[in-house]
């Protein structure tokens, strides 16, 4: 007897303290014993499983093949589950299905057969699943991209750079209206190319500290002249809001993006809610939504009452050039934008939608902790139309594409700089070695051979200290600064770029020093 009481007090506290599901019955398949993880699983008291059948926890499609299984294994002990374990769909006592993970084991007791079911809430792993695939998915076709991209935008600086050399030339009133149109499609094509980036997650970011607040406000009055008095814009902002670094531009284009797309999920007229607050991410997090660092966030919250996402058009949702609205001439650039920048940006974004009940967008921006806050940026001061010339300086061209190279000579020539040319940062560097006397190196980031840009430049500044560097590229300057210390040293001027942004850059690098 002591034995036996002793038995019953260790089962119980093992079902008890079982974290799974534990469910025994008997060969009709009634539910003998449970425990309290059972009924939380399956949203029954344990008082209202004890009884009942099994079926009550599983759809009727499987109820029905469970009863027809029970019945062949009592007639000739040929089993597919005992000792195996499988995943099935369960029931809650609400009628939702949700996946699961079952393991029985049989035994007998008084000389009858009982089973011991153990089952395993399988949601939280699906959910991250289905997540981290939608991430991976994402990511290749941000490296596919950013590739064609990059590629483009070598093109296009070869064609707006040879268009602005033609019309410098005197073109005539019949080729003028030409060479405009031309640049006008190249400028379209730029910036197509530069919201592609931004999805790849290479686009040229300037973050700076910045309170989210400040930022949201100022967008505001940009949102409610542009959605007009139908729609019904509610804030809700955390007073004691931990700073953040981000672009605040992208930020706050990030922002219209989100409020164009409820706009038009709400149809004629509704509600927009903007709410900012600091979000702790940890583990139990983390369970739901992967690819995320645990820590300090503040999270943007952007939520419509308009008629919500299909879970397809979940799915797709941040992926380039789709779009649920096929007759509104848009790209579909727009979520995927935001996605980009968020992403590049060190945060997260969440999506979460019902047909009929609107749709929220989350975007986590990780929280700088004990930093003083430096406050938002200027805005860049907008280049003069004179364009600065040189006086016969001599500019060293590091450009593995011969037509971009060719592009940079005729302009810096035109220009009135003298110029030198070199295939690679390797020839490059060595010719500044043999003697080559410049003013000016102006290279590629990304080339091929042993130096990059970067390294190049590293090395120019370490031997030569004489020479000013500008740097160019297609890509971001990020795609390349972790492979090189102190990357942030030297500006970008980013492909495509105007014959006088180039003019520009070329005359600061060589205006005396500030004695300030």
């Amino acid at each position: 007897m002591k034995n036996t009481a002793q038995d019953s007090a260790l089962l119980n506290a093992i079902m008890d303290a079982a974290v799974d599901a534990m469910i025994i019955s008997d060969a009709r398949g009634l539910i003998l014993r449970t425990n309290p993880a059972a009924g939380q699983m399956f949203g029954f008291e344990i008082s209202e499983m004890i009884g009942q059948s099994v079926n009550i926890l599983m759809p009727k499609v499987f109820a029905e093949h469970h009863d027809a299984s029970m019945s062949h294994y009592a007639q000739t002990g040929e089993n597919n589950i005992i000792g195996t374990g499988r995943d099935i769909d369960g029931q809650r006592k609400d009628g939702s299905a949700f996946p699961l993970h079952i393991s029985v084991g049989e035994t007998t007791a008084a000389g009858e057969p009982m089973f011991v079911s153990i089952l395993h809430d399988l949601t939280h792993r699906h959910a991250t699943q289905a997540a981290l695939s939608r991430s991976q998915r994402l990511d290749a076709i941000g490296q596919m991209t950013g590739g064609i991209a990059h590629d483009f935008n070598n093109l296009l600086t070869v064609v707006i750079g040879n268009l602005e050399l033609l019309e410098m030339r005197e073109a005539t009133d019949k080729q003028m209206p030409l060479i405009r149109d031309a640049l006008d499609a190249a400028e379209l094509g730029a910036d197509l190319t530069s919201r592609l980036m931004v999805f790849a997650r290479r686009s040229n970011l300037k973050p700076v500290e910045s309170d989210l607040r400040d930022l949201c406000k100022a967008a505001l009055n940009i949102l409610k002249r542009t959605l007009g008095a139908a729609y019904r814009i509610r804030t809700d902002f955390a007073t004691d809001l931990k700073p953040v670094m981000v672009d605040p531009v992208e930020l706050q284009s990030a922002l219209i993006n989100l409020a164009l797309n409820a706009r038009d999920a709400m149809g004629k007229k509704g509600e927009l809610l903007i709410s900012l607050s600091n979000v702790t991410i940890d583990d139990s997090y983390m369970a739901q939504e992967t690819d995320i660092t645990s820590g300090e966030y503040v999270r943007l919250s952007v939520s419509d009452d308009g008629k919500g996402m299909s879970p397809e058009a979940q799915r797709r949702a941040f992926e380039p050039f789709f779009t649920t609205r096929s007759n509104s001439g848009g790209t579909g650039l727009g979520l995927s934008m935001v996605y980009g920048f968020v992403r590049q940006s060190g945060g997260h974004i969440t999506l979460y939608s019902e047909l009929g009940h609107g749709t929220s967008f989350g975007l986590y921006f990780p929280a700088v902790i004990n930093s003083a806050h430096s406050g938002n940026p200027k805005p860049d001061q907008m280049l003069g139309e004179d364009i600065p010339c040189g006086h016969g300086e001599t500019v060293l061209i590091v450009e593995d594409n011969p037509k971009v190279r060719q592009l940079a000579v005729d302009r810096i020539c035109k220009l009135g700089y003298q110029s030198a040319e070199a295939e690679t940062g390797d020839a490059a560097y060595e010719m500044l070695k043999a003697g080559l006397h410049v003013e000016i190196l102006f290279s590629d980031l990304v080339m091929p051979g042993t130096l990059s840009g970067y390294e190049l430049a590293a090395k120019v500044q370490a031997e030569f200290p004489s020479i000013k560097v500008l740097l160019t590229s297609g890509y971001a300057s990020d795609v390349v600064t972790g492979k090189m210390p102190h990357a942030q040293s030297w500006d970008i001027l980013h492909k495509p770029y105007h014959h006088a942004d180039l003019a520009q850059r070329l005359q600061a690098l060589l205006l005396p020093p500030s004695e300030d």
